[in-house]
């Protein structure tokens, strides 16, 4: 069991870094009994606000959906898309500005079993390489939003450290509205873990 996210690494400024730093990082989410289920994040986006067109505050946006994006960093973000999925964000830097990064896939650490109960039958490397899925093997929906990641219901755990030349980045996938945003590469991703979600085409 690796030591607990602070408040310190989430409230920093530079949400790129923030997205980057979180690969190796463990998302831990208990069961109602206490056991833990938990993954390695091995992919991220950054959204970064206002300013970025991808981002549900761009321009200033302030719903009662995305509201907990205001929150001061350290506190999850989840919504539902496509009228199918959850999918988790963390919430960073000061309070009032809605940058965001969104977990997109992990390896699967404690509680595999639980995973696939809740997933289905299916091979494991599609059980979290995927926002969505991610949040069905995990658990993840509308009662974490707005959660505290420093508390007791889901939060963020040392767990391993990747050098910059085992690290990709490239364009954000599925934000084809976001006009010139489009093609910043603010996602992160393991480059050859099986469970990021898309790794590009050779």
């Amino acid at each position: 069991m690796g030591k607990k996210l602070e408040a310190a690494f989430y409230t920093r400024p530079d949400t790129l870094k923030i997205a980057r730093d979180l690969l190796g990082k463990l998302l831990v989410v208990p069961t109602p009994q206490g056991e833990r289920v938990s993954g390695m994040i091995v992919e991220t986006e950054a959204y970064l606000g206002e300013i970025d067109r991808a981002a549900h505050s761009y321009g200033g946006r302030r719903t009662a959906r995305n509201e907990a994006t205001y929150l001061a960093g350290g506190h999850a973000y989840v919504f539902f898309v496509y009228g199918m999925y959850f999918q988790l964000n963390v919430v960073c830097g000061a309070v009032d500005s809605p940058h965001v990064v969104l977990v997109r896939a992990v390896e699967p650490v404690e509680g595999i079993e639980i995973m696939r109960a809740r997933r289905g039958e299916m091979k494991d490397k599609n059980l979290t390489s995927g926002p969505g899925k991610l949040c069905i093997a995990f658990d993840i929906n509308r009662e974490l939003n707005g959660a505290d990641l420093l508390g007791d219901r889901i939060w963020l755990e040392e767990h391993r450290s990747f050098k910059r030349s085992e690290v990709s980045a490239g364009p954000r996938v599925g934000i084809d509205y976001a006009g010139e945003d489009v093609q910043n590469p603010w996602r992160f991703w393991v480059t050859a873990n099986p469970f990021v979600s898309r790794h590009p085409k050779a």
